[in-house]
Formats: C-alpha cells, structure tokens, sequence
C-alpha cells in the first residue's frame, strides 16, 4: 500500500462529452483503493457547462456499486472513523456546502476500529466559501481514505480555482479533462504538478486500483522495488501526458 499523499485536484473542462468515461474515470481516482493512492483524486472542479449532463449523479452511482464483497471498497489504515466523520462535519459547517453522498459506515463490515470503513464520500463546497481563508486549509486537508470535494466554477471564476491550485501545499499530481486545447494551454501555463493528465480521458492516478506499486528510486522499500514498478507506476520530473 503507497502511504505518501497528495493532494490531488482534478478541472472538468467546459466542453462536455463523454459523459459516462469522464464519471467512471472520476469514481476510479477518488476512491480505488479506498481512496489510499499517494495520487487520488482529492478535489474536483466541474464547470457549470455539465450540470445537466448527470456527471455527478453517474460519480454517484458508479460510488454506491463498491463494496466488500467484491473488494472495490475496503478500510483504510492510517484514517479511522472518528477522525473521518470530524472531517465531515467540519467540512458540512461551511455555508452552503451539503453532502453529495456516502458519509455512513460500510454495512455488515467487521473491521476493527482502529481502521476506518467508510463508504466513498463527497462533499459539495460553494468555490466563494473554499476561497476564504477560515476555510481553505480544511477544505484542501489531505485524508488518506475515499473522500473527496467537489466545487463548480464557470468562465468568470476560472480565475479563483487557479488561485486555489497554487495555494496548495502538495503539487503532486494533476488532471484536466478537456479537449479544448485553448483550456488546456491556459490551465497547464499557469499550474505546476508532478505529473498532470490533460485531455478527455485524463486522470489523477495512472495506476489501476489492482496495481502494484513500487518505491521512486528506493530499491529497499516494501520489498517489491523492481525496475518495472519504479520506470512503470512512478516519475522522477514533471511530466504532462495528454490522453
């Protein structure tokens, strides 16, 4: 299991299409592996343009399908219960924010407290409440576990998500799911990442959850740091791949 994090944000561009890929993408990233990928998704911005296209509601459907019986959903090791339920509810005291859904434990589960069994969660959070300063440092914290947030921007606020990206403290890994190559251009110009995605089918994590991963540069850790796993799941410089 990789422990290092990231916080991970993903733009949905303004043009729409591919609607069912772009959900079944975004449930992968948020919440394979329980959401434990040093790359998972962590924050989602979708420009109004796709608010009839039922993105959300797809996200949603592809989330309540993950389950123990077939290992999609899972506990996580280093976020239990309590501190995740905490994040929630400070997360829901923010104007104008609501559960989109999850928040409730895994039923029938008999995993021991001390790890965490939630269900895949998002929260919506208004961009305007995101950008406060009382808030911001919540609404970015980092939980190792299947949680993300959610905002919606349009062309006029475009702006303050960028403002949001470079006020993050971990530039690990970035997607931009947009054909729009003048999007695209102005959204990688203004961001820095590890790695980013761009393009229609782009993502935050390019391993599957069934993957294994390897340690950057370290043939020691975990005991499985081949040659394979190092060139094949992780990168040494900033690298944008359009896919």
């Amino acid at each position: 299991m990789c422990v290092c994090l990231g916080f991970d944000w993903k733009i949905v561009g303004p043009d729409v299409g591919n609607v069912d890929y772009v959900a079944w993408q975004c449930d992968q990233d948020a919440y394979a592996s329980s959401g434990q990928k040093c790359s998972a998704q962590s924050i989602l911005f979708i420009h109004e343009n796709w608010n009839n296209s039922g993105l959300l509601q797809r996200i949603q459907e592809n989330a309540e399908k993950r389950c123990l019986d077939n290992l999609t959903v899972g506990p996580t090791l280093t976020v239990n219960n309590n501190e995740f339920k905490d994040h929630v509810k400070n997360l829901l005291s923010i104007s104008g924010s609501r559960l989109l859904f999850g928040g409730d434990e895994i039923e029938g589960h008999s995993i021991p407290s001390i790890y965490g069994s939630m269900k895949p969660t998002a929260i919506f959070v208004p961009l305007e409440q995101l950008l406060k300063e009382e808030y911001f440092d919540i609404c970015t914290k980092e939980i190792f576990a299947p949680f993300q947030v959610v905002a919606e921007y349009n062309d006029l606020t475009l702006e303050e998500v960028l403002k949001v990206f470079e006020g993050m403290s971990h530039h690990l890994t970035a997607a931009v799911v947009s054909n729009d190559v003048l999007f695209q251009n102005k959204i990688l110009s203004r961001t820095v990442n590890g790695t980013t995605y761009t393009g229609r089918r782009a993502r935050t994590t390019g391993a599957p959850q069934n993957h294994w991963f390897g340690p950057c540069g370290d043939v020691r850790g975990c005991g499985i740091g081949t040659p394979e796993a190092i060139k094949f799941v992780w990168s040494l410089h900033r690298y944008v791949f359009n896919v």
